[in-house]
C-alpha cells in the first residue's frame, strides 16, 4: 500500500471534524514542545503521544484532500514548477527590459 492509499483510507474521529489545518499544526507543534522539553509525566506523555497521532493523521486527510482538489482544478494536468525568473543567466532573477 502506498502512503497516498495509506493516507486516503484514514478516517477522522469525530472530534477533530471541526479542526482546521492550522489550528491542528499549532496544537501538534505545542505538543511536540511539551515533550520534547519533557515536561510531562508518563501518562500525560502517553496522551499526548496518542493525541498527536491523531492529529498527524487528520493533518494528512487534510493534505489528501486539498491535493487532490488542485488536481481537480488543474483537470489533471499538473505541471513541474519552472523557475521562469532563472533563464539561465546570472541576473539576480531582475528581469531584463
Amino acid at each position: 500500500m502506498t502512503k497516498k492509499q495509506a493516507t486516503a483510507n484514514l478516517s477522522v474521529p469525530a472530534h477533530l471534524e471541526g479542526l482546521s489545518f492550522e489550528d491542528a499544526m499549532a496544537e501538534l507543534n505545542k505538543l511536540v514542545s511539551s515533550m520534547e522539553a519533557g515536561e510531562l509525566p508518563l501518562e500525560a506523555s502517553v496522551s499526548a503521544y496518542q493525541r498527536g497521532s491523531e492529529l498527524v493523521k487528520y493533518c494528512a486527510a487534510q493534505l489528501e484532500k486539498v491535493e487532490q482538489q488542485v488536481k481537480v482544478l488543474e483537470a489533471g494536468m499538473l505541471k513541474p514548477f519552472v523557475d521562469s525568473s532563472n533563464n539561465g543567466g546570472s541576473n539576480g532573477g531582475e528581469e531584463t527590459t
